[in-house]
């Protein structure tokens, strides 16, 4: 009899894990997902359309609390519950419905990065590597014990973007491998030391404001943590607003670090002085507007820029 198992999922992680799950021969009885916002770029694959396909009944409910839901789930008779990148905490009642265990897919080498939006964090704080982490789901976010893990690097001039690709392939390169003996009731439960670990918490857009008072590595690490499709790393001259899409750390000793902090036109290009006299050659940048409450974004020229910012300087 095959293994049943109810699926809490979204984001592109949510759909190569439920994959998996399928490729593997469990029985997915539920996919629970979420509403995709109106007010979201919504850039990644649909967990809904996935279950859709595969004529598996989905749910999108507001509240992973409500009784409705936990009823839903029961009537499902899971041995296995799975999260993969579902943006709620599950109760620790909901969880205990699966006899067989609640395991989440979570995008950093734990305990490292407990929380929201690791991959964005990891490339924050310049680090050189992460991964994805399956493992058990308990009471406190990402801290039960771990089942398997899969690490990937990050290059210097990795985006987010980019690591996160790497995370989602790692997340089911994770799940391939460690499924068969979960499904046996074999797999390996080890320690997650939280000592040894950081939690973070959510970003919001104005997070992404740069300070060029800082050291170059810091605000490359800014601008390539929250690079588009994310919101994307800013700074306002007067009241116009400037978006640093594309960019590169230049070398120590790069003309034009006897500058003041902040952004410059050069050779017809952008570039920008830090604090530390580094450099940061801008390879696209936009300008952002508020056209009736919703952001509209276009590239613009160093001409552009220029008369941009003198107007906007002499209002």
């Amino acid at each position: 009899m095959k293994p049943r198992a109810v699926v809490f999922a979204y984001h592109n992680v949510g759909v190569r894990c439920l994959q998996v799950l399928l490729a593997r021969g469990v029985d997915v009885a539920l996919v629970v997902t979420h509403e995709d916002s109106p007010t979201e770029n919504i850039w990644f694959g649909s967990v809904a359309s996935v279950a859709a396909e595969h004529g598996i009944p989905v749910v999108t409910p507001a509240d992973a609390k409500s009784p409705e839901l936990r009823a839903r789930v029961v009537d499902a008779r899971p041995d296995f519950i799975f999260s993969f990148y579902y943006r709620h905490m599950l109760p620790v009642d909901l969880l205990a419905v699966a006899p067989r265990g609640a395991y989440n897919m979570h995008g950093s080498l734990l305990p490292k990065y407990r929380g929201r939006v690791p991959t964005n964090w990891a490339v924050l704080n310049g680090e050189t590597e992460t991964g994805a982490t399956l493992h058990e789901m308990a009471a406190k976010p990402d801290a039960g014990a771990i089942i398997a893990q899969t690490p990937v690097p990050i290059l210097p001039d990795d985006t987010a973007a980019q690591v996160f690709d790497k995370v989602t392939v790692a997340a089911e390169q994770t799940l391939w491998r460690a499924l068969p003996a979960l499904l046996k009731g074999e797999a390996p439960h080890l320690p997650n030391d939280l000592a040894h670990g950081s939690y973070f918490g959510g970003r919001k857009p104005e997070d992404g404001r740069i300070d060029f008072s800082q050291n170059g590595q810091q605000v490359y690490n800014l601008i390539r943590a929250v690079a588009p499709p994310y919101p994307g790393a800013f700074t306002d001259i007067g009241d116009t607003r400037f978006v640093v899409a594309r960019a590169r750390l230049a070398p120590p000793g790069a003309p034009g670090g006897d500058l003041p902090p902040g952004i410059h036109v050069g050779d017809n290009g952008f570039f920008a002085t830090c604090g530390d006299g580094r450099v940061i050659v801008i390879h696209e940048l936009r300008h952002q507007r508020d056209d009736q409450h919703h952001n509209s974004e276009r590239v613009v020229t160093p001409a552009e820029f220029t008369q941009l910012t003198q107007s906007s300087r002499n209002t």
